[in-house]
């Protein structure tokens, strides 16, 4: 096969922290059992395949595929493979890359912090509060009752679950059997819970679950995260149609992850942007 592959640690500010992503160069000649078979073997939570060497109605044709199938859009591995591209595809850098997803094209600045817009969000369904907490292995007094538990997308669509407080986040469990019947009617099976209060230095604390899809908790989740962002600024969670806040992520299960939101409400449209830094940990070819 000789395809090159690449990992990274995506919102790490260092490596080994972060959400680790497999990004591999090529594969546009194989057939799509074959690019499911290589995201299993490698066991990320996602797998990129880069199509195109150089750039196609400007951008750079990419697929993402989970261990059990391919996904439209993903924040990591939109980051982590803008990321290879710019470091390991292109002669000579450049100020921004545009990802060609299934869920449309993803346009990625490159700096001290990789940001990449992500589309227009919308708002779905909101949820009973007693069933969530039931969810949770939380109590209902848990949750945050000023604001909604709702079924929000920017690609790839999250249950956004508001709680008071660090304490009630680490005690999150998800009873399966419960999640299951919280998201038949509704869009998301990513649940995000975030809470006001830092582990360390950052403005909000959050964690996210999808065991539907495999993810008993992910260490940093571009797509929730930004799914988070359009829901903070259309509740003026923090008093205010903008914001531009610093989020921690994966402490629970030591991986311990920092992205950085920013959002804006203006009229109708809503613009969000998700950043975090990247670190290459590893390259090597497939045989």
């Amino acid at each position: 096969m000789g395809l090159t592959f690449y990992i990274v640690d995506v919102f790490a500010e260092e490596k080994y922290a972060g959400n680790q992503l497999a990004v591999v160069r090529g594969g546009a000649d194989l057939p799509d059992e074959t690019l499911q078979k290589i995201a299993l073997e490698m066991n990320y939570s996602e797998t990129t395949f880069v199509l195109s060497e150089g750039e196609i109605e400007g951008g750079y044709d990419v697929r993402i595929f989970t261990p059990g199938g391919e996904v439209p859009f993903a924040g990591h591995p939109t980051l982590g493979t803008a990321y290879v591209i710019q470091h390991e595809i292109l002669d000579d850098p450049v100020e921004r890359v545009t990802l060609n997803l299934k869920a449309g094209n993803i346009p990625v600045t490159f700096g001290e912090v990789l940001w990449m817009r992500q589309l227009q969000p919308t708002f779905g369904k909101t949820l009973d509060p007693a069933s969530v907490a039931s969810m949770l292995h939380l109590e209902r007094a848990d949750l945050d009752d000023h604001y909604p538990i709702q079924d929000v997308s920017t690609g790839l669509p999250a249950l956004i679950v508001p709680l008071k407080n660090l304490d009630a986040l680490q005690r999150c469990r998800v009873h399966r059997d419960r999640y299951l019947e919280v998201v038949e009617y509704i869009e998301a099976k990513n649940v995000l819970v975030f809470c006001p209060e830092p582990h360390e230095r950052s403005d909000l604390s959050v964690r996210m679950f999808a065991p539907g899809l495999g993810v008993s908790e992910d260490p940093a989740t571009g797509s929730a995260n930004g799914c988070l962002a359009g829901y903070l600024v259309e509740h003026c969670y923090f008093g205010t149609d903008y914001i531009d806040v610093q989020v921690e992520q994966g402490y629970e299960i030591g991986r311990p992850s920092l992205l950085y939101l920013q959002a804006e409400k203006k009229d109708d449209e809503t613009t969000v942007h998700v950043g975090g830094k990247v670190q290459m940990v590893a390259k090597g070819k497939l045989v």
